[in-house]
C-alpha cells in the first residue's frame, strides 16, 4: 500500500500539511517553506522523534459512558448564590439568627408559628405608629441582589392579613449607590387579603442593570398588619424556564461538558460536623416553602475563609438533581450518609451512629432509591410523581459514604451492602478508600471493598504536579478481578499556586491518559470541586468561578471537556519502545492515550507534552487493513506561552482550546511537532 506522510509541523493553532516529497512541485514546496517560515516550529536538525505505534484495529476495553463526570458539592456558594437560581439569602427567616440577610425598618417581629412544619418562622409587618415612619425590609441577597435592566424576575411570598380583611404589600428591585431621584429599578404593589395564609406572586422587571442591589418589602397600608412567609426572587429565564429553577448559564456549561456520570451532594457535607447537620435527602425533596434550613459546613470549617452567613436552603434538593441529571445525559450517583459523622472533626466514637442505631440510616438508602426508581403507588415514587416526574429516574448507582475510613466504616458499609443487595440487587454500589490515594488508610480499604463485594471504589486525590506526573502509571497494575475505580474527586494543587493555572490542568490531562488507558478497571473520573463563587470561595482550584452575573470556564474545565466530547468506545493500544507512553524516564515529559469512535470509524489520539521542550512525534498506524486510511485530522490544542496563565472573569480566552481541520486523501501516519506545555487531540476521520 502507498503510504502518504501527513506532516503538520508547528503549534497546532498553525499547522501545515504537505505531501510526500518527491511529490511536491516547485510552487507547493515555496509555500510550504513560506508557512513553515511563519511558523518558526521547524524541528531542528537530528532532533529526536518520539514514535508513537498505534495499533487502531486491535481490539480494546470498552469505555464505560459514565467514564468524564460531574462532582457537585455545595461548597464555595455553589448552590445558594451559585447553581440555584434564588436570589433571596435567608427567605423563610429560618437561619439560626432569624434576620440575618435582612435589615428590618419599623416595627417588624418575627414569630414561629408560621404554616410550614419544617420551617416555623415568619415576620409580622405592623404599623410603625406614625405615618409617616415606613415598615419593612430589606435582603442583602448573595453578594448583593444583581439584577438585569429589561429582564424579568418573578416575586412570590406567603402572606396574611392575620386580623383579616385587606392591606398593600410594595416590593422594589433597589440600587443603592443610585443617584437618580429614586432607588428602586422598578416596583410593584400587591393586596394581600384574609386571615388564611396564600401565595403571591409578581413578576419586576428593572429599568437598569445593577450588580449589587437589595430587594425591599414595604407595608403600604400602614395601618393594617401582614405576615409574611418565604419570600423569593428568581429570574424568570431559568434552565428551561422553570420555577424554583437553575442558573442557566451555569447548567448551559455543565451540559457542554456532556458528562457520563453525576455525583451529588458531596463530599463533606454528607457527613456534617456532627449528625444534626449532615445531609438529609428527605429534607430536600416536596414543596420548596417546606424544606428546612441546613447548617454548611463550608461556613466554619476555614477561619481564615470564612462565612458565617453560608447556610443550606435545600432549594436544590434530590429531586432537582435528578432533574438535572436527565437534562444534561448523565448518570445520578447520589452519596449518602454511612452512619458516621466527620471523622476528622469527631475523634470520638459516641458522635457516630452505633451499629444498632443504623437502621434509618439504611432506611434512607432504599426509600431514595424508591423515590428515584419505584412506581407511582408507592410512598416515595408517588412523591416523586407529585413532584411532576411520574416516570423513574433510572437511578443505577448508589454511593455509601464519602472520605470515611477505617473499621468504623467498613462495619458499619456492611449492613447496607447486604440490605441494598437484597432489595434492589441491579443497584452498583460505591464505597471509598478514604481522604488519601495512598497510605495506611488506603490499604486497608481496598481489601476491605474487595471483601464486602463493593461495585466501586472512590479514590481522592488532591496533589501537587509532581504526584500527577508519577502516576500515568497507577492502574495499569490493579486487580481486574476486584471491584472498578471511580476516580471520584481530584484535581492539581500546584505548590504555592493554589488556583487554576495553566500547567496545573496539563498535570491532570497528563494523569487523564492513565485513567483512559485503563478503561476497563476505571469506570468514572470527575474532578473536584466544580463551582466557586469568585467572592464567597473557600476552596480553589475549581472548575467552574462566576459572580452574580458571569461565568468562567478555567483550563481544567477544557481538559474535562476535551476528554469528554472526545471520550471514544473503546481503547485502543497506543506505545512508545514497546510501553505505554506514561511519562516514563525515556519518553520525554510525554503521556498518551488512544481511543477509536464507533459507529464513526475515528481514532482519536490525545498527547500531553509536560516538558519545557518542544517534541517531534511521529504517529504510525500499525496493522491497517488493505485500502483502510483516513481522509481527514481534526486538531485541537490547548497552549499557552506561560505556565501560570489563568483565565478570568473579565479575560476568559487567555487558555482556550483552539481548533484545525486538515484533510488529505490518504493518511496512514503523521509528523507533528508538539510544543512543549501543550495538551493536543488528534481525531483522524475516515
Amino acid at each position: 500500500m502507498h503510504r502518504s506522510k501527513y506532516s503538520p509541523v508547528g503549534s497546532g493553532a498553525a499547522a501545515f500539511l504537505h505531501k510526500p516529497k518527491n511529490s511536491i512541485d516547485p510552487i507547493m514546496k515555496k509555500t510550504i517553506f513560506t508557512a513553515l517560515l511563519a511558523i518558526g516550529c521547524i524541528a531542528s536538525a537530528g532532533a529526536e522523534i518520539n514514535r508513537l505505534v498505534v495499533e487502531p484495529n486491535a481490539k480494546g476495553a470498552q469505555i464505560p459512558s459514565t467514564m468524564y463526570g460531574l462532582f457537585f458539592e455545595d461548597i464555595n456558594y455553589a448552590a445558594d448564590g451559585g447553581l440555584y437560581a434564588e436570589k433571596i439569602k435567608n427567605r423563610s427567616f429560618d437561619f439560626p439568627t432569624p434576620l440575618q440577610g435582612w435589615t428590618a425598618f419599623g416595627k417588624v417581629e418575627v414569630k414561629n408559628d408560621g404554616p410550614f412544619e419544617n420551617n416555623p418562622n415568619y415576620v409580622r409587618l405592623s404599623p410603625s405608629g406614625h405615618s409617616d415612619k415606613w415598615t419593612g425590609l430589606d435582603n442583602e441577597g448573595f453578594f448583593g441582589v444583581s439584577f438585569e435592566k429589561g429582564k424579568e424576575y418573578r416575586f412570590s411570598v406567603w402572606a396574611r392579613v392575620p386580623d383579616g380583611g385587606t392591606s398593600k404589600v410594595r416590593v422594589e428591585l433597589e440600587d443603592p449607590s443610585s443617584m437618580q431621584e429614586g432607588q428602586d429599578m422598578c416596583a410593584e404593589e400587591f393586596e394581600v387579603s384574609g386571615k388564611e395564609w396564600k401565595k403571591y406572586t409578581v413578576n419586576l422587571t428593572p429599568s437598569e442593570t445593577v450588580y449589587k442591589g437589595k430587594l425591599r418589602v414595604f407595608l403600604c397600608k400602614p395601618e393594617v398588619t401582614v405576615d409574611l412567609e418565604h419570600l423569593s426572587l428568581f429570574p424568570a429565564d431559568t434552565w428551561k424556564g422553570r420555577e424554583n429553577g437553575l442558573r442557566k448559564d451555569l447548567v448551559q456549561k455543565l451540559a457542554d461538558l456532556k458528562p457520563g456520570v453525576f455525583r451529588f451532594p458531596g463530599g463533606c457535607i454528607v457527613e456534617g460536623t456532627d449528625m444534626n447537620t449532615r445531609y438529609q435527602w428527605k429534607n430536600t425533596v416536596g414543596p420548596v416553602e417546606n424544606r428546612p434550613v441546613n447548617e454548611n459546613r463550608w461556613h466554619y470549617t476555614f477561619r481564615w475563609r470564612f462565612f458565617p452567613d453560608y447556610f443550606q436552603s435545600y432549594g436544590l434538593g434530590f429531586y432537582e438533581y435528578f432533574l438535572l441529571s436527565e437534562d444534561i445525559g448523565a448518570e445520578p450517583l447520589p452519596i449518602l450518609n454511612v452512619g458516621l459523622v466527620c471523622q476528622y472533626q469527631n475523634r470520638d466514637e459516641s458522635a457516630h451512629a452505633s451499629l444498632d442505631e443504623l437502621q434509618p440510616f439504611i432506611d434512607d438508602v432504599l426509600d431514595l432509591i424508591e423515590f428515584a426508581n419505584g412506581p407511582v403507588d408507592s410512598k416515595w415514587g408517588k412523591l416523586r410523581a407529585e413532584m411532576g416526574h411520574p416516570e423513574p429516574f433510572n437511578l443505577k448507582y448508589v454511593g455509601i459514604g464519602n472520605e470515611q475510613w477505617g473499621p468504623e466504616y467498613t462495619t458499619r458499609l456492611e449492613p447496607f451492602i447486604k440490605a441494598v443487595r437484597a432489595k434492589y440487587p441491579e443497584i452498583k454500589i460505591v464505597g471509598s478508600s478514604g481522604p488519601n490515594s495512598e497510605g495506611e488508610d488506603f490499604d486497608y480499604l481496598w481489601p476491605e471493598m474487595k471483601r464486602l463485594k463493593a461495585d466501586l471504589v472512590d479514590e481522592h486525590f488532591y496533589r501537587p504536579e509532581s504526584w500527577f506526573l508519577a502516576q500515568g502509571n497507577r492502574y495499569d497494575n490493579y486487580d481486574r478481578k476486584g471491584p472498578k475505580v471511580f476516580a471520584g474527586e481530584y484535581a492539581c494543587h500546584g505548590k504555592g499556586k493554589k488556583w487554576n493555572h495553566f500547567n496545573a490542568a496539563l498535570m491532570e490531562a497528563a494523569f487523564m491518559t492513565g485513567l483512559e488507558r485503563n478503561a476497563d478497571i476505571v469506570e468514572m473520573a470527575t474532578y473536584a470541586p466544580l463551582f466557586a463563587h469568585v467572592e464567597g470561595w473557600q476552596w480553589r482550584p475549581d472548575m467552574i468561578w462566576y459572580d452574580n452575573f458571569r461565568s468562567m470556564p478555567t483550563a481544567s474545565y477544557y481538559v474535562q471537556q476535551l476528554y469528554s466530547l472526545n471520550k471514544g468506545t473503546q481503547t485502543v493500544p497506543l506505545k512508545m519502545n514497546g510501553k505505554a507512553v506514561a511519562g516514563n524516564e525515556d519518553q520525554n515529559g510525554l503521556f498518551a492515550s488512544a481511543v477509536k469512535e464507533e459507529p464513526s470509524g475515528d481514532l482519536i489520539v490525545k498527547v500531553a507534552n509536560t516538558s519545557d521542550k518542544a517534541q517531534d512525534l511521529q504517529i504510525d498506524f500499525k496493522g491497517l487493513k488493505k485500502n483502510q486510511h483516513y481522509t481527514s485530522v481534526e486538531i485541537t490544542t490547548l497552549h499557552t506561552d506561560n505556565p501560570d496563565a489563568e483565565n478570568t472573569l473579565d479575560n476568559q480566552e487567555i487558555v482556550k482550546p483552539k481548533v484545525e481541520n486538515y484533510n488529505h486523501e490518504n493518511i496512514t501516519d503523521m509528523n507533528v511537532a508538539i510544543p512543549a506545555k501543550t495538551f493536543a487531540v488528534y481525531r483522524f476521520k475516515k
